[in-house]
């Protein structure tokens, strides 16, 4: 049995099992060596959201730490407090009777402190001979000694935690800033390409924030920014090393064959080439489509891949054991994807080599996610193969919403 440790409320005030609780654990705590009150002090204030205290509530324990005699909380020189209500309304700043009982209440509900009732409910202390107290009747701060390290580790994640958010808040300011300079410059100064449609994706992204967000949502929001940054940046990129080869070719025309030296990708669908092997091609087996006397730019840059599962989990179906954790394994469900879709190997080999094979992979899971809402997944295929060739057309739109459209939107390592 517990003997002592348990004591229940005077008047109406009811039991609780919640209370009984609280008793046991800090009579059966561990922690007994002296505390600094003021410091955990500190830490409740810093762990108040955590604790569901308010403001008020920690004027009350501030003024209830007033009324102990020493810096240091001692279970062995006793930690009852016994002021009156007029006394801690007056060191609480003038708080009223009705609002002070509300927030002692509070505190106890917290376990911060426990009541130590008498009789008659009245606070008071009995003192010996020598004027020590004897036995006190009023409010325990043996929690605060009790849970002192608890509170403490509490408070250092709550500071981490606002750490991350200010440094999560000033990424995403810095990011949105890139992203609408970006669009202005390229429309100004007649960049290639339909920019409006991209403004209307920065604009929807920054339409879901709310006004007062939580750090999840502002995570979400840093994700497709970024994103989104980079399909401005892959845009620009395309067109500045276009210019750059058209200049090029005014001086040197020449007819460029396809010599890659590696790829996944066969005519038939029955090649093993198709489930993730990397063959060997003669040179010329394929030929880039382009213009005579033009080169063809650069790919485009890859998404990351864990955005492009989040955008596209049904793509994951077709990996192995039902999961896709690089590239490789990507570009192999993607081949697998495409023949159920009815996408023809050519169809998909253009596709390879106007996008890239990484990004053709995305396409064909893109597809994929919207399948139920596409006549031809081979037509759509060729048709975003045409635009990818005109410029006309890039992934991180249709990314972005895939993405909300699955209501996706934390950050996930890939």
């Amino acid at each position: 049995m517990h003997p002592g440790h348990v004591t229940t409320p005077f008047g109406r005030r009811p039991m609780t099992l919640a209370l009984v609780k609280g008793q046991f654990e800090v009579a059966q705590s561990k922690q007994s060596a002296p505390v600094e009150k003021w410091k955990v002090f500190r830490d409740v204030c810093e762990a108040r959201e955590r604790l569901g205290l308010q403001d008020r509530a920690l004027a009350v324990l501030d003024a209830l730490l007033t009324f102990y005699p020493d810096n240091l909380l001692d279970a062995e020189q006793g930690l009852v407090v016994f002021p009156s209500n007029n006394q801690l309304s007056v060191r609480a700043h003038g708080i009223t009777g009705t609002t002070l009982r509300r927030h002692l209440a509070a505190l106890v509900d917290a376990g911060l402190i426990q009541r130590r009732d008498s009789p008659n409910g009245k606070r008071y202390a009995h003192r010996n001979r020598d004027g020590r107290i004897e036995q006190a009747y009023g409010f325990d701060l043996a929690p605060l000694v009790a849970r002192a390290v608890e509170f403490a580790s509490l408070a250092q994640e709550v500071a981490a935690e606002r750490i991350h958010l200010r440094r999560v808040k000033e990424a995403l300011t810095v990011c949105r800033r890139d992203v609408r300079k970006l669009i202005t410059a390229a429309m100004e100064e007649g960049a290639a390409g339909d920019w409006h449609a991209v403004e209307a994706v920065y604009v929807t992204i920054l339409a879901g924030l709310p006004r007062y967000p939580l750090r999840a949502q502002i995570e979400a929001t840093l994700d497709e920014m970024e994103l989104l940054r980079e399909e401005v940046l892959n845009r620009l990129e395309m067109q500045l090393k276009n210019e750059k080869t058209d200049g090029n070719d005014n001086q040197n025309e020449r007819h460029i064959q396809n010599s890659k030296s590696e790829s996944i990708y066969e005519l038939e669908p029955s090649s093993r080439h198709e489930q993730g092997e990397r063959p060997r091609l003669e040179t010329d087996t394929l030929r880039l489509p382009q213009a005579e006397g033009r080169t063809k730019p650069d790919r485009i840059k890859t998404f990351p891949l864990g955005m492009v599962l989040r955008a596209c989990p049904q793509i994951k179906d077709y990996g192995p054991a039902g999961e896709i954790s690089h590239w490789r394994e990507l570009m192999a469900a993607a081949v697998v994807v495409r023949s159920t879709l009815g996408v023809s190997p050519s169809a998909y080999q253009e596709a390879c080599d106007a996008m890239g094979p990484e990004n053709a992979a995305v396409a064909v899971a893109c597809i994929l996610e919207r399948s139920n809402f596409i006549n031809s997944a081979g037509g759509y295929l060729r048709d975003l193969t045409r635009r990818t060739e005109r410029d006309e057309f890039s992934l991180g739109p249709m990314l972005i919403a895939l993405l909300r459209a699955n209501g996706e939107g934390l950050r996930q390592v890939s």
